[in-house]
């Protein structure tokens, strides 16, 4: 497969769509196109349920063009709360800036890009100014804050000053959609809140966690939507350790259960901790997050 040279990494289009009798068809397959057509017949029982929707997105769903999905599900309704890496924030951030990725090969000589300030996450590559453009846009934000914040009231201050009306950030603040990273700390993002915040001002994870809390206790209906795994898919599994458990669950993931790492981890096994009821609703999608997301979204656009 050959890539054009500068090409950037896009957005898909879902102007002209119908995939749900495609969708609807994969019930009398098999395997993981049968998983995915319950995956988006349940998703959709949660949005006409009027369900408050977690979606957790892990990897890098922003450098591989995910970010207009995850925009357009906060546009339409379809989650309630998002829950995320640092590094997707970053990227996010990348993309509102007008920079953007750049297609590239997974055969790439690494030393060589490396020589030409480009950065590689598989077969895309971004450049080294991108990330200096994100510290000269955050910086002036951070040192600007006062006092103990939780992840979604700093999101909240980074969105409202996004000028890109397509930005997830920017539709979360207009919206009022929390947005929780509980490993903001663990990207460039955190080594700018190192460098320039003043002392007064701390980012408190515990108010994070009391501020999912309070989303797990609302006498509704409860759902989550699970890409990837790693610390998004914990952090809100395991505030569900208090409360009662969601009603619903969708898992993406490429890993298995058998090596007992979380990302592999059953949504039945999840049972076993009381994350889910008993009586809850789960099908897990085994399917690259970046081809089922935007069945799931398309689907969703197409029949509702």
């Amino acid at each position: 497969m050959n890539e054009e040279e500068n090409l950037k990494v896009g957005n898909i289009d879902f102007s002209k769509l119908n995939v749900s009798h495609i969708i609807n068809s994969m019930k009398a397959t098999a395997f993981n196109a049968r998983r995915l057509a319950y995956a988006a017949e349940l998703y959709r029982e949660m949005v006409t349920g009027n369900y408050f929707i977690f979606l957790t997105l892990a990897g890098a769903m922003i450098p591989a063009g995910m970010r207009n999905i995850v925009a357009g599900m906060m546009e339409k309704g379809f989650i309630s709360c998002l829950v995320t890496t640092g590094a997707n924030v970053v990227h996010e951030i990348i993309d509102a800036l007008g920079i953007g990725h750049e297609i590239g090969k997974d055969y790439a000589d690494d030393v060589k890009l490396a020589g030409e300030n480009k950065n590689r996450i598989y077969d895309v590559f971004v450049d080294q100014h991108a990330f200096e453009e994100v510290e000269n846009f955050l910086s002036p934000i951070i040192s600007q804050l006062d006092g103990n914040l939780s992840t979604p009231e700093l999101m909240r201050e980074v969105g409202k000053r996004i000028k890109d009306k397509n930005s997830f950030l920017r539709v979360a603040y207009e919206k009022e959609i929390p947005v929780f990273s509980p490993t903001l700390h663990d990207s460039i993002f955190g080594l700018h809140l190192s460098i320039y915040r003043k002392k007064t001002f701390y980012l408190d994870f515990l108010k994070d966690i009391n501020q999912i809390l309070d989303l797990c206790f609302q006498k509704i209906p409860l759902g989550v939507v699970i890409v990837g795994g790693g610390v998004p898919k914990n952090f809100t599994l395991q505030a569900m350790l208090l409360a009662e458990g969601f009603d619903a669950a969708i898992q993406i993931t490429t890993d298995s259960p058998q090596w007992g790492g979380l990302s592999g981890a059953t949504l039945s096994e999840a049972k076993s901790w009381c994350k889910l009821k008993e009586e809850a609703k789960e099908v897990t999608v085994y399917c690259d997050a970046t081809i089922a997301l935007p069945f799931l979204y398309a689907y969703l656009l197409d029949s509702l």
